[in-house]
C-alpha cells in the first residue's frame, strides 16, 4: 500500500477507514489467525473466505495472505454439496467466517473481537503435488465460473498477482487522488481490483445498492470517480432520470458480462462519459481494455495494455486477418502459475508463453478486439457458425423475455440448428411463434431458433453466469 496512513483506504455506509486502521485490523486478524495449530501446520495453508461484501470481507482476506496463508475464496451463493466440492478439491485447513455468515451458522470455534469472524477447523487433506504448490508461493486460489465444464482452480503467486496489477494500472491510472465506487460481489472479483486500488494507494466506496438513485447519492457525498460495475448496474444507472450530473466521474469499467450497445448508448446519454469495457480472464488478470476508443465502438473490448500481445489464430494455429474470426491467444505478465485440481503448470498448458483462451473474437482495423463467443459453445449449422451470444443478445431485447439461453440441437442433414429457452418478465407474455419471428427480423436464416421453450429458470454460475452444456 503505497499512500499515508492517514488516507482514507475503504468507505462503507459513511464510515471511512484509514490506510493506517486498515492495515492495524489486517495485523490483528492475522496474529489471531496465526494461533490456530490448523493454520501452522506444515506447508503453505490453504485457507476458505466465506464473508459477505464490505470492509470485513477486505480486512480478513488480506489478514489471511499477511499470515502467510493461501487465500480461498467461498461465495456466499454456492449450494451444501458445492461447498463441500470445493473444501476437498483446495485441500482447506479452515475457514474463515465472516461475522454474519450463515452457511456454517454454529460451526466456527472462536472470534475475532474486531471484526466477530470464527473459525471453523478442517482436517487437512493434501492435495496433489503439494510440494509443487507450496514452492509457487501461492497468494490464491480462484475456482472460474465453469460455464462449459468444470473449474480446475486457478493458482496464483504473490509475484504474479503484484505483476498483475501493475499491468492493469498502466491502462486504468488509478491513484491516490481516486475514490472507486465498488458495486461486484468480492468472492469474484478482488484481486486485479480492490487489491490494485489499494497498492496504488485510492480509495475503494463501498456500495450497498444497485438502485441508481442509491448509487449516485453515495458517489455524490463521496465524489466517487471511478466505477466498477456489471452491465446490470449499468442499465439501471442510464435509466435514471434524476439530475445529478457526476462531474467528478473519469472512469467507468464495465467487466463480468458482455455490454450492450443499447446500455452502453444510455450511460452515455445520461452521464456524457463513455462505458469502457474490460476483457478480464482468470488465468491472466486485466490484457484488454477500451480505452480510447469507447465512445465510438462501445462493444470492444478493446486493445492490449502495453504489457501484453494479442493474436487470433484458426484451428491450425495461423494467424488470422483483420475481420476473420479466429481464437484469442494471449501472453504478457501475470500469467497464472498452475491450475489446481487435476494439477497442471502454466507450462504445460500455455505455447511459448501464450495462453489459449477459448474465445472467439475479431479485430478491426484499428486493432480493437470484439469477442464473439465461446469456442466451445459454437453451433455449427451445415458449416455456418452461430454464436449462441448474438442470437441471446436479439432474444433479450424482446420486452417480454427476461433472461435467455441459446443452444445447439442435433439434426440428421445440416448437423446442429439453434433452440433457446426463455424466462419470460414477471406479468408478461409471448409464445413461441411471436419470438421466433422477433429474431427474423434481426439475425439471418440459419441463425434463428428453430424452437422456443418457455422455462422457470436457467441454471446459472456461482457468478451468475448462464451454464452451457
Amino acid at each position: 500500500m503505497r499512500t499515508s496512513a492517514e488516507r482514507p483506504a475503504l468507505m462503507a455506509d459513511g464510515v471511512a477507514t484509514s490506510y493506517g486502521e486498515l492495515l492495524d485490523k489486517v495485523s490483528g486478524v492475522a496474529t489471531w489467525l496465526g494461533r490456530w495449530p490448523q493454520f501452522r501446520a506444515e506447508g503453505v495453508p490453504r485457507v476458505g473466505l466465506a464473508c459477505g461484501n464490505g470492509v470485513d470481507y477486505i480486512v480478513l482476506a488480506l489478514a489471511i495472505l499477511k499470515a502467510g496463508g493461501c487465500l480461498v475464496p467461498v461465495a456466499e451463493e454456492l449450494a451444501a454439496a458445492e461447498r463441500k466440492e470445493l473444501i476437498q478439491r483446495s485441500g482447506l485447513c479452515g475457514v474463515v467466517l465472516g461475522n454474519r455468515e450463515k452457511a456454517w451458522r454454529g460451526e466456527a470455534i472462536g472470534r475475532e473481537e474486531s471484526t466477530g469472524a470464527g473459525w471453523m477447523p478442517l482436517e487437512k487433506c493434501k492435495i496433489q503435488h503439494e510440494a509443487e504448490f507450496c514452492a509457487l508461493d501461492p497468494a490464491f486460489i480462484r475456482f472460474s465460473s465453469g460455464t462449459t465444464g468444470r473449474s480446475k482452480g486457478v493458482v496464483l503467486s504473490h509475484r504474479k498477482l503484484e505483476e498483475r496489477i501493475v499491468a492493469a494500472n498502466a491502462a486504468l491510472g488509478i491513484g491516490p487522488g481516486d475514490r472507486v465506487l465498488w458495486m461486484l460481489p468480492m468472492a469474484h472479483h478482488f484481486a486485479v481490483s480492490i487489491v490494485l486500488y489499494l497498492y496504488h494507494g485510492a480509495c475503494t466506496v463501498i456500495g450497498t445498492s444497485h438502485l441508481a438513485d442509491s448509487v449516485l447519492e453515495i458517489a455524490r457525498t463521496t465524489r466517487a470517480t471511478v466505477i466498477y460495475g456489471a452491465p446490470f448496474h449499468y442499465s439501471l444507472l442510464a435509466a435514471d432520470k434524476g439530475g445529478f450530473p457526476w462531474q467528478d466521474l473519469r472512469l467507468a469499467v464495465s467487466t463480468a458480462a458482455p455490454l450492450p450497445a443499447a446500455v452502453a448508448e444510455g450511460f452515455f446519454k445520461r452521464f456524457a462519459k463513455p462505458l469502457v469495457q474490460g476483457f478480464g480472464i482468470i488465468e491472466i488478470g486485466l490484457p484488454l481494455l477500451n480505452t480510447g476508443g469507447a465512445e465510438d465502438t462501445p462493444t470492444a473490448v478493446g486493445r492490449p495494455l502495453p504489457a501484453f500481445d494479442v493474436e487470433l489464430r484458426d484451428d491450425e494455429g495461423l494467424p488470422v486477418a483483420v475481420g476473420k474470426l479466429g481464437e484469442l491467444w494471449i501472453k504478457g505478465p501475470g500469467m497464472f502459475d498452475a491450475y489446481l485440481s487435476p494439477w497442471q503448470p502454466v507450462e504445460e498448458v500455455c505455447v511459448n508463453g501464450w495462453f489459449p483462451t477459448g474465445d472467439l473474437a475479431e479485430t478491426d482495423a484499428a486493432g480493437r478486439v470484439f469477442i464473439r463467443g465461446r469456442k466451445k459453445s459454437v453451433i455449427n449449422v451445415s458449416g455456418m457458425k452461430v454464436f449462441p451470444e448474438e442470437v441471446e443478445a436479439v432474444l433479450d431485447r424482446h420486452p417480454a423475455v427476461a433472461r435467455c439461453r441459446v443452444f445447439g440441437i442435433a439434426h440428421g442433414v445440416l448437423g446442429n440448428l439453434p433452440a433457446a429457452e426463455v424466462v419470460l418478465s414477471e406479468r408478461e407474455t409471448a409464445d413461441t411463434r411471436e419470438l421466433i419471428r422477433w429474431c427474423r427480423k434481426s439475425l439471418s436464416a440459419h441463425k434463428v431458433p428453430v424452437r422456443v421453450e418457455q422455462v422457470a429458470a436457467l441454471s446459472l454460475t456461482a457468478s451468475g453466469k448462464l451454464r452451457r452444456e
